[in-house]
């Protein structure tokens, strides 16, 4: 009897099966995690040719050092955590100032989380849009921490101990970075007219 699809299996074990030299378990791993690693560092470097690249060191750097990944812990925090590390020392180097977000990124993807555009009267998915474009407009003009934290948070859905996993911050500094940074939206947005 086969057993489970590897798109069912848990990220648990396709590491344990990509470390017994499983390419198909790579591969699984790789299409589960490539775009929201992919978005993350986008939003970070605002550029899409840049981040492509720092993507792909990302996933060479994760891959060569999968024995390293701990069982038990989330596979997704310890993957972005490498992510956030490559992005950091690449804008260190290049001392590139963070800019602001475009409205979605290449794809035309954006928090879909909010709106589903398909869906409502064209009224409702024009509204819905307007709220999206501004949040990301508003999201742009945080300062680069308080933007990552809620990306982490938000898009990505990390818990609290996740988020001060991938960045190396204390807990506690998470907590006031998410607080402040929702402050900080917040009045972005009541700027761009929107109510919150």
């Amino acid at each position: 009897m086969p057993g489970p699809s590897l798109r069912q299996l848990p990220d648990e074990d396709l590491v344990a099966q990509a470390l017994d030299g499983s390419s198909p378990a790579y591969q699984e791993l790789l299409r589960r995690f490539e775009r929201p690693v992919l978005s993350l560092i986008v939003r970070m470097v605002r550029d899409r040719d840049v981040a492509e690249d720092l993507a792909q060191e990302s996933f060479v750097k994760a891959f060569r050092h999968l024995a390293r990944y701990e069982p038990g812990r989330k596979f997704a925090s310890w993957l972005f955590k490498i992510a956030h590390n490559t992005t950091l020392d690449y804008l260190r180097k290049k001392k590139l100032d963070t800019l602001p977000l475009d409205a979605t990124d290449d794809e035309g993807e954006s928090w879909e989380v909010l709106a589903a555009p398909d869906t409502g009267s064209p009224h409702r998915r024009l509204e819905s849009r307007e709220l999206i474009n501004g949040l990301e407009a508003a999201l742009g003009d945080l300062l680069p921490h308080y933007r990552e934290v809620l990306l982490l948070r938000f898009r990505e859905g990390l818990a609290y101990h996740e988020i001060a996993d991938v960045t190396g911050l204390p807990m506690g500094t998470v907590k006031i970075h998410l607080h402040r940074a929702r402050k900080a939206l917040a009045k972005k947005l009541g700027e761009r007219g929107f109510e919150v």
